[in-house]
């Protein structure tokens, strides 16, 4: 693919295909969780993966990496990780013809376009932060000196939902940095077949480079500038306060929801659907878009309460509801 800016709708459907294509190459099933992960890079967001080891995450992110010709970095989080691990570190450096002596900054794995955090969940809270800033502002400060990260930057995050001794929960305000959460499930069985077949074998596939790193920031700004029609704004609002458990909300919201997603949630639905509807060559988004991102976008931003976890009720079931029952602005 020859370097060029890629704005229309066409061309950035057209993208999306060459980029699924070569992802095919590598990866078997998992249709869903790439098309949020395209999604969410497009829209300029973090995503948080959730899936039991072995289902081909890091191996997902890294070739996705390598198709967008990003330069990738893998952070293994554990618990005697620290900060300066991950945003890098001042050491004293002598000068040989001098014999003077200086500080120099040497930058962690954060400054990097694609940042996977595996298992992020293993590692304190205070190491969890260092992230926060970066996610947030795109800059890093460290000893005093504030640095700037190349765009695209797009930080991955790996949990894993079974093993839950020593580990520390994300805080509420961290999970709230991600645009989407993922869930990443078992192949079907005619999958898992194809899959062995492509990895036990001597053959590599090789990918081909789709994008560079200005053409992603360029799609980024072609996301968004994407119209959006006044209803299909209030829908979106309309379906995140739908999530608070106040007056106006559905009662099962109030019989099962302690905390609903907050404005950030609004924004992300929107950017979501403006993502979602350019990149398969539509001008702007409809509430069907909305819909589709609300499961991958509100995951993360309710919190249940004791009488959801008594009735065996998970917050996908929640989200199923309220797309049921929350109805479009007239």
């Amino acid at each position: 693919m020859n370097p060029q800016t890629i704005l229309s709708p066409e061309e950035l459907a057209q993208a999306r295909e060459r980029i699924l294509a070569q992802i095919r190459r590598v990866i078997v099933g998992q249709d869903q969780v790439i098309d949020e992960l395209l999604l969410a890079l497009f829209a300029d967001g973090h995503c948080l993966l959730v899936g039991v080891p072995g289902l081909a995450k890091t191996l997902l992110i890294s070739t996705l990496a390598r198709i967008l010709d990003l330069e990738f970095s893998r952070i293994q989080f554990t618990p005697d990780l620290m900060p300066s691990d991950i945003t890098g570190t001042e050491i004293l450096e002598e000068n040989r013809s001098t014999g003077a002596r200086d500080f120099r900054f040497v930058k962690g794995p954060i400054f990097a376009n694609l940042v996977l955090a595996d298992e992020i969940n293993r590692t304190p809270p205070k190491t969890q932060a260092a992230l926060l800033q970066a996610m947030q502002e795109k800059e890093v400060t460290a000893a005093g000196q504030t640095h700037r990260l190349d765009l695209p930057f797009f930080v991955l995050a790996t949990q894993n939902p079974i093993e839950l001794e020593g580990t520390y929960p994300l805080p509420e305000a961290q999970l709230d940095r991600f645009m989407f959460n993922i869930f990443v499930d078992y192949p079907d069985e005619a999958q898992e077949v194809e899959i062995v077949s492509q990895t036990t074998g001597a053959e590599v596939p090789e990918v081909e480079r789709v994008l560079t790193a200005s053409q992603i920031v360029d799609l980024q700004r072609a996301v968004r500038s994407v119209p959006v029609s006044d209803h299909v704004m209030r829908y979106a609002v309309r379906l995140a306060r739908a999530t608070r458990p106040k007056d106006g909300a559905p009662r099962f919201v109030h019989d099962w929801v302690a905390w609903g997603a907050g404005p950030r949630a609004s924004q992300y639905l929107i950017l979501g659907g403006k993502a979602r509807a350019i990149l398969r060559g539509r001008e702007t988004p409809a509430a069907e878009d909305i819909r589709a991102v609300a499961p991958a976008v509100l995951r993360h931003r309710i919190v249940t309460n004791f009488n959801a976890e008594a009735d065996g009720i998970k917050t996908d079931d929640i989200i199923g509801k309220l797309l049921a029952e929350v109805s479009e602005p007239k």
